[in-house]
């Protein structure tokens, strides 16, 4: 655990730590309320601490906008340190403190590093972050680098770098038409879900082995027909369209359909 550091300061700073510490979530959540409602330059250091070790979500999202609303000069450099952090608590904070802040001169720490976290959590936040951030002229780096992680985790973590990838636009387009046809078949369900999302951003998401067994029993090319007119009927509000579709014995086509309902 992060030591957090309560012995420098005034004694309202002493009493302000006890109280982002104390025993009770909900104490801990009107001491951030209150430190990020009168903003001090000098609480600087124990908002980050806390931000490493804060076990309530609410609190910890409290705690970054505590910080968000320092000014960014004294609380950019020291945030870009936790980035570094060996405690993934500390660096998945700082950088949701950073979506936050919306500061672009921080697109630059985000690097491949944090993007590829062994972390779950650090890395879902990273995405998000990173297509916040970047810049017109890195899209497609940032496009290469979110593609290649295609079939990572499970269900929540491939939502995660779909939407990131969605809210992208149509950069994203080449990469995955690209991966959609990769001989791993959870990778290539993993962006042909992301295709169908990025077509028709009124359809759900469904897990990578929906698509997976699609492509297995039509092959690609009757597997991606079939998804996406099927997805298309159910957005148009066309039941009759795909009963029809599921007539003709196109057994994929009633498993495209459950993208929607998700």
């Amino acid at each position: 655990m992060v030591p957090i550091n309560t012995t420098t300061g005034t004694p309202q700073h002493t009493r302000v730590a006890g109280a982002l510490g104390a025993k009770d979530s909900s104490v801990r959540l009107q001491a951030a309320l209150a430190v990020g409602s009168n903003p001090d330059p000098g609480l600087l250091e124990t908002l980050v601490e806390r931000c490493a070790v804060e076990p309530d979500f609410f609190v910890r999202d409290m705690l970054s906008w505590a910080l968000a609303r320092l000014s960014p000069e004294i609380t950019l450099p020291r945030i870009r340190q936790e980035l570094d952090s060996e405690h993934a608590q500390a660096r998945g904070q700082a950088l949701h403190t950073l979506s936050k802040i919306g500061d672009r001169r921080a697109w630059d720490w985000i690097t491949r590093d944090l993007l590829r976290d062994t972390d779950d959590e650090v890395a879902r936040t990273a995405w998000r972050v990173a297509v916040a951030l970047v810049p017109e002229d890195e899209k497609k780096n940032l496009v290469d680098d979110l593609v290649a992680q295609l079939g990572r985790g499970g269900r929540d973590v491939r939502l995660s770098l779909s939407r990131a990838l969605v809210d992208l636009g149509s950069v994203i387009e080449p990469a995955l038409e690209k991966a959609a046809a990769n001989l791993d078949p959870t990778v290539a369900a993993h962006a042909r879900a992301t295709e169908l999302l990025l077509r028709y951003p009124e359809a759900g998401f469904d897990v990578a082995i929906d698509e997976a067994k699609r492509v297995v029993t039509l092959g690609p090319e009757r597997a991606a027909a079939a998804a996406t007119a099927a997805v298309a009927a159910r957005v148009a509000g066309s039941p009759e369209t795909a009963a029809t579709m599921e007539s003709t014995g196109s057994t994929g086509s009633t498993e495209a359909a459950e993208i929607a309902d998700c």
